[in-house]
């Protein structure tokens, strides 16, 4: 099958290469759509700028969910599954497809870690930059052009079909998933499985960040956010010391206290993170610092004040022996 159709929108031209099967798919907001695609530019020589079957992986976008290339989504709804099409649309569409090209390209070579689910976040600070870190793209952004897309639909998923990540939930749907998360990091940090409840931990916190953009820093709402946020983070940071990254601890919890200096329980994390890599004073600080906002932890606190000085103690200990076998 080969015809040209106009699909009613200005600048766009299908060609149907490949029928698909059954009826039109029910694209409704939230669908996600699985598509392999080629983008040429409309020269001589069809020059591919990008082929998602090179890379290996298919191309998923969700319906309504502020694609970049808004174009694209236009396309697909055009689409039966197992359809192949090429559209050739004008420079009014393809403005910005450098920056989406630019961000496949880290992702295939092992740079960007939010898969190929790209989306607008941090777009216009795309723009900033002076170059994409591509000469071709270089060369596409400073002179926009027609360009060609040949899309293979291969599927499409009703919301309730998949598990949808995080990112691209409704703010009410991010706010019901938040005491999810926190309490499944919980289960998992009592079962001892500190990785898969850090991610937990810090999935909830990614929410709540995206939900605080939203609010006016230091009102009520932005407040009762960071609150939130910082219990998780703390959580997070129980993980960090179970599995012995405590400078990661110091920072987190230093970050916290910069803003929040009344929190008891980062001091406390910060004061064991300081114990185990020999910050003697600075952890006797943390530990005063906890008694004197929280008295009732005095037990808690002198227990760790033992531990440090055994620890303290014990090093002691191996540099006297150190010494003598170097005078030895």
């Amino acid at each position: 099958m080969d015809d040209t159709l106009l699909l009613n929108v200005e600048g766009v031209k299908k060609t149907i290469l490949h029928g698909g099967t059954g009826e039109l798919p029910n694209f409704i907001t939230g669908s996600r759509v699985t598509f392999h695609f080629r983008t040429m530019k409309c020269d001589e020589e069809r020059t591919v700028i990008d082929d998602s079957k090179q890379v290996g992986q298919p191309m998923h976008i969700i319906i309504g969910n502020m694609f970049k290339l808004e174009v694209w989504e236009i396309l697909l709804t055009s689409m039966r599954v197992s359809e192949v099409a090429e559209f050739w649309c004008d420079t009014i569409h393809t403005g910005v497809y450098p920056i989406l090209s630019r961000s496949l390209r880290q992702l295939a070579e092992g740079k960007d870690p939010t898969g190929w689910h790209v989306h607008t976040c941090g777009l216009a600070n795309m723009f900033a930059y002076h170059t994409l870190g591509y000469e071709d793209l270089d060369e596409l952004q400073k002179e926009p052009q027609p360009l060609i897309f040949v899309i293979e639909l291969l599927q499409v998923e009703a919301p309730s079909e998949y598990q949808r990540e995080t990112w691209n939930l409704s703010n009410a749907e991010k706010m019901q998933a938040v005491p999810l998360l926190h309490g499944e990091g919980n289960r998992l940090f009592k079962l001892g499985r500190y990785e898969a409840a850090s991610a937990k931990y810090q999935e909830a916190i990614v929410c709540l960040r995206n939900l605080q953009t939203k609010e006016k820093p230091w009102e009520v709402q932005w407040l009762k956010l960071e609150k939130m946020i910082n219990t998780l983070i703390l959580n997070y940071c129980q993980c960090l010391l179970k599995k012995e990254e405590y400078y990661e601890v110091l920072e987190h919890t230093s970050d916290i206290l910069r803003h929040h200096p009344g929190i008891v329980k980062a001091y406390y994390l910060r004061a064991r993170a300081h114990a185990e890599v020999w910050n003697e004073a600075e952890a006797k600080a943390d530990l005063e610092k906890v008694l004197e906002l929280e008295p009732s932890m005095r037990k808690a606190v002198h227990r760790e004040l033992r531990l440090l000085e055994g620890r303290l103690e014990e090093k002691r200990e191996e540099e006297r022996l150190r010494c003598r076998n170097m005078l030895g």
